[in-house]
């Protein structure tokens, strides 16, 4: 029966929590006996692992049987030069039990393991989930682990959310597990080996960490420097950020259209400064010539590649895509929109309280049609909102919204648009029509 996985990936903090031990107590152990042996991060801190935490539990519980720590730590070595597992050979009470049906991964695809997971996920059960997880991490490699059980397992159960099959509370406990298990990754990677340096920040509003964490992994295994500063990066100093850390390429990651609006401020800026910029996302998946807007480089469709394409990008600077300037109308009508926004929700508020309509559905439909109007007038093009609306029909049919509320919605919409905006809507009023008229 295979062992705990020996992957370093949990700080003191949770050793404590999951052994009782006094911290001073451990650090006294590694001391004084060299048990356990956590690896350290660049920064100093401990990383244990899950067999570094059976170890622990294994000596506190001969000590509950009557061993000094002394002789607990020599019955230990003894067994390891016997070629046995002190682990197998004197299980302790709370032992990890068997993740499947009493048997181990052994033989276990990663098609199988990340069913799994996502079953561990849906019940909430986080000891099955990171069991799995530590097992799946002990037997194939760590990339491949990341990309077919974390990554996938992540969108399949956004799909479900999407579907009406699981709730938002699921979706967000197995992606907090899968951040936590990359985090812990992240911490225990190499130091730099490689000249260069990167920076990833996700845009204004972008939550979705996920897939740019992956990236700076990724990158930091390669032996890259990597900057990470996470998620909803404002705009707002990035001119001292970039005087400070003075990186060679700077990377972005925008899921929705809104945030993909807010990652076109930042290309325009570090267009101007002469860094180059390197996005992804799944928005300029879903609408394609998004990318057009974008004076970037595209990372592609697929995270399997972003790596060799940043790794290009640093070796071999290529000339950043030229995109046409945003017409005036546009930003005039994005400025004139964002202005008078919070009057065309309340108009919203007051005419949908008397339809029957969920007020959470209203608050919903809201501030998305918002963010996206406001969104697709900056990048200078509304056609970009016809992907939004699909998607938003799809969610509306999988969660049992009668299908007539969007078309009186967004004729209620167009109403308060035409009641709070002048002639420097018009291009929002022209959209509505058009949808309108094909709904």
């Amino acid at each position: 029966m295979d062992g705990p996985s020996k992957t370093p990936a949990f700080n003191l903090k949770v050793v404590i929590r999951e052994t009782g031990l006094k911290a001073d107590t451990l650090r006294a152990w590694e001391r004084r006996y060299g048990l356990p042996n956590p690896q350290r991060t660049a920064g100093g801190h401990r990383l244990y692992s899950q067999h570094d935490i059976e170890m622990i539990k294994w000596l506190m519980e001969r000590q509950s049987e009557g061993l000094r720590i002394n002789r607990a730590v020599e019955l230990w070595h003894s067994f390891e030069e016997q070629g046995q597992d002190p682990l197998q050979m004197m299980p302790t009470a709370g032992a990890m039990q068997p993740v499947v049906s009493g048997e181990s991964l052994s033989g276990a695809t990663l098609d199988e393991v990340r069913e799994q997971w996502i079953a561990a996920c849906l019940v909430f059960d986080e000891v099955r989930a990171e069991n799995l997880l530590a097992q799946a991490f002990a037997r194939y490699p760590l990339e491949t682990v990341c990309l077919e059980v974390l990554r996938q397992g992540i969108s399949e159960i956004g799909n479900l959310w999407y579907t009406g099959k699981s709730s938002v509370q699921q979706e967000h406990f197995a992606s907090a597990l899968a951040i936590r298990r990359l985090n812990a990754l992240l911490a225990a990677a190499p130091n730099p080996s490689r000249q260069g340096k990167i920076l990833t920040a996700c845009p204004p509003g972008e939550d979705h960490i996920f897939s740019l964490l992956l990236i700076t992994l990724f990158l930091r295994l390669r032996g890259w420097e990597v900057i990470y500063l996470g998620a909803n990066v404002p705009i707002n100093k990035l001119d001292d950020t970039i005087r400070i850390s003075r990186p060679d390429v700077v990377i972005s990651v925008a899921q929705q259209l809104f945030t993909a609006a807010n990652l076109f401020e930042i290309a325009k800026y570090l267009q101007a400064e002469k860094v180059p910029l390197a996005y992804g996302g799944l928005i300029f998946n879903l609408i394609p010539n998004l990318r057009e807007r974008i004076p970037g480089h595209f990372l592609g469709n697929s995270l399997d590649d972003i790596v060799q394409s940043v790794e290009q990008l640093m070796y071999h600077p290529a000339e950043v895509l030229e995109v046409d300037p945003v017409h005036e109308i546009y930003l005039q009508a994005a400025d004139h929109f964002e202005e008078y926004q919070p009057m065309i929700t309340a108009n919203m508020w007051e005419k949908f309280q008397r339809t029957g309509m969920e007020l959470s559905h209203l608050q919903i439909a809201n501030e998305f049609l918002g963010k996206d109007i406001h969104a697709s007038l900056s990048l200078g093009d509304l056609s970009l909102l016809e992907n939004e609306m699909d998607w938003l029909a799809g969610l509306l049919n999988t969660h049992n919204i009668p299908s007539e509320i969007l078309p009186e919605y967004l004729v209620s919409y167009k109403q308060a648009v035409e009641a709070n905006l002048d002639q420097r809507g018009q291009p929002v009023v022209d959209w509505l029509n058009s949808v309108i008229s094909t709904s």
